[in-house]
């Protein structure tokens, strides 16, 4: 059987697998093990899952993920998110759309807090979107606020979906996470100037906080505010020592992790309870990464040993004669097709063995695509009809919002997040500036 057919095949099995409903981890290692199996007999497919689980248990970086799953499942279950949020509620109340441009605010700090976008979505569902309904702002606007604000999680840094591209990608860590930096905030930014002129066109959509709500004592403003800024502290903590190489990722990692708890501590926050809650937290989201990466390991290297990537380059540019632009722009559409019923991390497993050798084949930077994936992957989560994100806020939201609802709240942001792809493809610098100047100094 010709090489090209057998990595077809097994693509398409694991593709079915997958639509059955198993595992993401179980399917894919499946495919892997049994594909090496008939392929190398006894030894090679032994081999070959005991070589993917040493490499595992090698990847020192990998020590980065319980920590900073730790940190952010502490911040959030010692409720410094709620902190954070009622000082953008005091202080940004007075303008039109000011708690909606304060959500956002709160999602960009949840995300440098925790690196995951379910976590946002979480604490923008059960804390953000009761108070913004209460005061009148558009349930559809408001709702399409925290679905777009916590998919920043797997863009600002210290994103764990990044962790994971780099490790299978063999890309340097902390220059994928500077390198999400600015197309991160600029996407934020991008939200918040959509609101505001949304909320100057319609002011209903966002009105004004009485003044009862805002007209707090100047003691109590400074209060919300030193609050708030603490996971700015932490965050600059853990990141300042590692962006100077005073310290490498995973001790960066561990300040963070530190810092965090020592903040819940020193706010008589740490209980029993808490603690509890975090670490079993971390141990089940860890184990679940650490499962993937071994089947998507075990994948690559079958799919490695076929030749599968050269065959495919040669198809796409030799027979096809696509250009290399164009083959990029297919890659981003599979991806939003693949969003529809996977996860992030479950598409770049899939992808990253066939994918980002073809990039790195076809000329383009590999830190700069790991920015394009990450943003792609966003607009996935949230593309109707069967969106990641969509249904997480259906299962999060208040009764009063339908799914019809969900769906109409999520377009404009998606436009948005479709022109923030197109400015960081058409200005890859976005995204190669800000870790070529750090490292380069």
């Amino acid at each position: 059987m010709p090489y090209e057919l057998i990595a077809t095949l097994m693509f398409a099995s694991m593709m079915l697998m997958l639509m059955t409903g198993q595992r993401v981890f179980g399917a894919i290692g499946f495919v892997a093990v049994v594909a090496a199996l008939l392929l190398w007999g006894d030894r090679g497919g032994y081999d070959l899952g005991f070589a993917a689980a040493m490499k595992l248990m090698k990847w020192y970086p990998l020590l980065t993920l319980p920590m900073f799953i730790f940190m952010g499942y502490v911040l959030s279950e010692s409720r410094i998110a709620d902190d954070l949020y009622r000082m953008f509620h005091v202080w940004m109340g007075g303008l039109r759309g000011g708690l909606a441009i304060g959500t956002i605010g709160l999602m960009v700090l949840i995300s440098a807090m925790n690196g995951l976008s379910v976590a946002g979505m979480a604490i923008g569902a059960t804390i953000a979107l009761p108070e913004l309904l209460k005061r009148g702002y558009d349930k559809r606007m408001v709702t399409g606020v925290v679905q777009a604000g916590s998919s920043l999680g797997i863009l600002v840094p210290p994103s764990v979906v990044l962790v994971l591209y780099a490790m299978i990608a063999r890309q340097p860590v902390g220059q994928l996470w500077l390198a999400g930096v600015i197309p991160g905030l600029m996407m934020a930014v991008l939200f918040v100037v959509y609101i505001v002129v949304r909320c100057r066109v319609n002011p209903v959509l966002g009105p004004v906080l009485n003044e009862d709500e805002r007209n707090l004592p100047r003691a109590e403003k400074l209060r919300l505010l030193r609050a708030g800024i603490l996971p700015i502290v932490i965050f600059a903590t853990m990141m300042v020592p590692f962006v100077n190489g005073w310290t490498s990722l995973v001790e960066s990692s561990a300040i963070g992790a530190l810092a965090a708890f020592m903040a819940a501590v020193l706010k008589g926050r740490m209980t029993r309870e808490v603690f509890e809650n975090s670490v079993r937290n971390t141990l089940g989201i860890t184990c679940m990464f650490m499962w993937i990466i071994l089947a998507a390991l075990a994948f690559g290297a079958v799919f490695d040993g076929l030749g599968a990537v050269k065959a495919i380059e040669a198809l796409f540019t030799e027979q096809l004669h696509l250009g290399p632009w164009t083959i990029l722009i297919l890659m981003q559409l599979s991806f939003i097709i693949m969003g529809t019923f996977l996860d992030d991390t479950a598409m770049l497993v899939i992808v990253a063995p066939l994918y980002v050798p073809l990039v790195g084949e076809l000329g383009f930077d590999l830190i700069w695509y790991g920015i394009l994936y990450t943003i792609t992957t966003q607009i996935a989560y949230m593309t109707p009809p069967f969106g990641y994100n969509l249904f997480l806020m259906r299962a999060m939201a208040p009764p009063e919002i339908g799914l019809r609802d969900i769906y109409a709240s999520i377009t404009p942001f998606v436009l948005v997040m479709v022109l923030a792809l197109a400015l960081v493809m058409s200005f890859p610098g976005l995204a190669t500036w800000l870790p070529g100047y750090v490292y380069g100094n």
